[in-house]
């Protein structure tokens, strides 16, 4: 199983007035729970893109062999230019992997056994975009078979990579990720996040 995994965390979490990526989550901060569950999973190398509060980020997580971070400079160009930076590194890296997964540090939900299924279900199905299915949206995690690199690396702005999946929607498909419509935006939705950890310990 050769796949990467590139890791959206270089946003300014604007709304939420302080860097989301290092909010408690479990003991931890929610990157480092993220970069654990990527490390956790298949995955053949993984790739976390930072951008804003990159010097206190990147403070929290510890690389490898397996784990590189690079530095968006131009993140505010919108989340394209974050995806643009990771598959690039990837396929300098990791020439010879097949594909790539596509994952943000918001969704606290996001599990070992959620991203390893994507490849899977890639591996049964061929199909050449496996995205996550929750509240009738399709989105991330997902992953983009190796064929589709050129045009993840011409994305731009803030659309992501939502219009290659509508562009090639025959060759999409699911996986269901109960609680991914859950990200964390604002203040009150880590609340919410907090109250839930605590009702179901």
């Amino acid at each position: 199983m050769n796949f990467g995994i590139v890791i959206l965390a270089a946003g300014a979490s604007s709304r939420l007035g302080k860097p989301k990526q290092l909010l408690d989550y479990q003991g931890r901060k929610l990157i480092q729970h993220i970069v654990s569950v990527a490390e956790n999973s298949n995955a053949g190398s993984i790739v976390i893109v930072l951008g804003a509060n990159h010097e206190l980020i990147s403070e929290v997580i510890s690389t490898s062999d397996k784990i590189n971070m690079v530095i968006n400079h131009h993140w505010q160009r919108g989340i394209a230019s974050s995806i643009v930076k990771g598959v690039q590194f990837l396929q300098h890296s990791n020439p010879s992997c097949d594909g790539v997964i596509i994952t943000v540090c918001d969704q606290p939900y996001i599990s070992s056994s959620l991203i390893n299924d994507l490849y899977t279900l890639h591996q049964q199905t061929r199909k050449h975009i496996i995205a996550s299915s929750y509240e009738n949206i399709v989105g991330t995690p997902v992953f983009f078979y190796k064929s589709l690199f050129p045009e993840l690396l011409t994305l731009t702005g803030d659309s992501g990579a939502k219009k290659i999946m509508i562009k090639y929607k025959e060759n999409v498909a699911t996986v269901d990720f109960p609680f991914g419509n859950f990200d964390i935006d604002t203040f009150t939705d880590y609340e919410l996040l907090i109250k839930k950890v605590t009702n179901d310990h």
